[in-house]
C-alpha cells in the first residue's frame, strides 16, 4: 500500500529522555487518524515531528512520497489547528482566513473569495467582519479549522483542539470536524487525550504509552480485541472491568477473586493454576436470576443518571455494572450476573499481554 504520511523506524530523543521509540505508522491519503494516550504518552511529540516543529532522531518521515526529514515546517505544506486557536487577535475573521494568502502574494480579491467559500462551508459567512474576542469558543475554534482549510494542505493536524470547550460544544464540534474532513476528501491527524473522541471520529486509532505504538487499527478492532491490559482499560467507557483469576483444574474453569473465590465452568485451554487477569466490560454484564448467574457480587454503590444506573461491586477494585435505564438494587444487595462467555477477555497476570482464548 502506498501511504500518504509515512514513519519508519522514527525514533525521538531529549537527550537521555527517549520520546518516541521505533515508531513504524502509515497513514494512507483520505484517512482521519487520532494519536491517543495518557499524557507523556507521546502523541503530541509524535504530531509535531510530523509538523516538523520537532525534528526526529532517526528514522524516516514521509509526505506524499517526499522525504521529510530535514525540510521545515513551511515548506511541508501542512495545517495545524492548536486547542488554543492560535488567532490574531487585531485581525477580523477574513483577514485571519486571508492572512496566509496574502503573505504568499495571492491578489486580495482572489483571497477575499476564498475566504468567503470557505466561509460558507464552515458556517462563518455572517462573522467574517468580527474580531476573535466577538466570537464564541466554537466560533473560534471554526475560525481556526477555516484557516487551515483555506490553504489546501496536504494534511490536517489538530492538537487536542476541542479541550478549551464545554463537553456539549465539544459533542457538536467533533461532529463538525468529521463531517468537514468527509466533505473536502483530507488527510487528519487529530491528538487527543479523550478516547471517545477517538473511537467516535476516527477511522484508524493508534493507542501510545511510554512513547511506544501499542495497538492502532479500526476503533472497534481495538474495542473487541485490545492486544494487552492497557489497551483494554483504555478503550471504552466506562473502562473495563479487570478480576484477579486463575486457571482451574484441568484447565476447565476460571476461579475469580470478586468478593472471594468464584468459579466460572469455561473450557480455557492453558494450563492449570496460571495466573491471570479477567476483563470483562461493564456494559457487557447484566443482571440475571441467581439460577442463571455466572457471578455473584454484593452491591457498594448505586449510581443513575437516569438513562443508566452503575452498580459497583464491594470489595472488589474498580468493577461495575451499567444497567441500562433504572433498577430497584440498593447498597448491600447481592446480585446474580451474566454475560457472555465470547466477551470475556484473559491476559497474563505478569504482563498484560492478551492470551489466546476463545470459549469452548
Amino acid at each position: 500500500m502506498t501511504y500518504h504520511i509515512q514513519f519508519e523506524g522514527v525514533n525521538k530523543h531529549y537527550g537521555a529522555y527517549h520520546a518516541l521509540k521505533d515508531i513504524e505508522l502509515g497513514i494512507p491519503k483520505g484517512t482521519f487518524v487520532a494519536l491517543v494516550g495518557p499524557s507523556g504518552c507521546g502523541k503530541s511529540t509524535l504530531l509535531r515531528s510530523l509538523a516538523g516543529l520537532e525534528k526526529i532522531s532517526s528514522g524516516t518521515l514521509t509526505i506524499a512520497g517526499e522525504t521529510m526529514n530535514n525540510v521545515p515546517p513551511r515548506k511541508r505544506d501542512l495545517a495545524m489547528v492548536f486547542q488554543s486557536y492560535a488567532l490574531y487577535p487585531h485581525m477580523t475573521v477574513e483577514e485571519n482566513l486571508t492572512y496566509s494568502l496574502r503573505i504568499r502574494g495571492v491578489a486580495k480579491a482572489e483571497a477575499k473569495k476564498a475566504a468567503e467559500e470557505v466561509a460558507a462551508t464552515t458556517g462563518l459567512s455572517e462573522l467574517l467582519g468580527r474580531y476573535p474576542r466577538e466570537l464564541s469558543g466554537g466560533q473560534r475554534q471554526r475560525v481556526a479549522m477555516s484557516r487551515a482549510i483555506i490553504r489546501h494542505p496536504k494534511a490536517f493536524l489538530f492538537d487536542e483542539p476541542l479541550s478549551n470547550l464545554d463537553a456539549a460544544l465539544r459533542v457538536q464540534m467533533r461532529k463538525e470536524i468529521r463531517a468537514l474532513h468527509d466533505r473536502l476528501g483530507a488527510t487528519s491527524v487529530y491528538v487527543t487525550h479523550d478516547q471517545i473522541e477517538a473511537m467516535t471520529m476516527a477511522d484508524h486509532v493508534v493507542v501510545m504509552r511510554a512513547g511506544i505504538i501499542e495497538q492502532q487499527g479500526p476503533p472497534l478492532e481495538l474495542y473487541d480485541r485490545p492486544v494487552n491490559r492497557f489497551v483494554a482499560g483504555f478503550i471504552g467507557s466506562p473502562a473495563m472491568n479487570f478480576v484477579s483469576a486463575r486457571i482451574g483444574e484441568g484447565g476447565g474453569s476460571l476461579v475469580l477473586e470478586l468478593g472471594g473465590p468464584q468459579s466460572i465452568a469455561v473450557e480455557t485451554g492453558l494450563p492449570e493454576g496460571r495466573a491471570v487477569t479477567v476483563g470483562l466490560r461493564p456494559e457487557h454484564l447484566r443482571l440475571v436470576a441467581d439460577d442463571e448467574a455466572l457471578l455473584k457480587f454484593s452491591v457498594e454503590t448505586v449510581e443513575s443518571t437516569g438513562s443508566s444506573t452503575y452498580l459497583a461491586a464491594e470489595g472488589a477494585e474498580d468493577f461495575n455494572l451499567v444497567v441500562n435505564g433504572r433498577t430497584e438494587v440498593r447498597p448491600g444487595d447481592v446480585v446474580g450476573v451474566g454475560f457472555d462467555l465470547a466477551q470475556l477477555h484473559l491476559f497474563d497476570a505478569q504482563t498484560g499481554e492478551r492470551l489466546p482464548f476463545e470459549s469452548r
